[in-house]
């Protein structure tokens, strides 16, 4: 059986600078709202389709090392 495809990578962008990097099994826009709180005027970029917690999780800790 195949794992499901349904968590997001995103860059939160603000002033056309990465200020978050994250990952979301909700709509993007729903977490960008959650965001602009924080970050007024950011947005999100999703990064690549939809994938498996376990693909974005690696994905998360590649960008914790740099």
């Amino acid at each position: 059986m195949a794992k499901e495809r349904n968590t997001a990578k995103y860059h939160l962008i603000l002033d056309r600078k990465i200020v978050h990097r994250g990952i979301t099994d909700r709509p993007v826009q729903e977490r960008e709202r959650e965001h602009q709180g924080e970050f007024p005027g950011s947005h999100i970029k999703q990064i690549g389709h939809r994938t498996t917690r376990e693909k974005v999780l690696e994905w998360e800790q590649e960008g914790r090392k740099r």
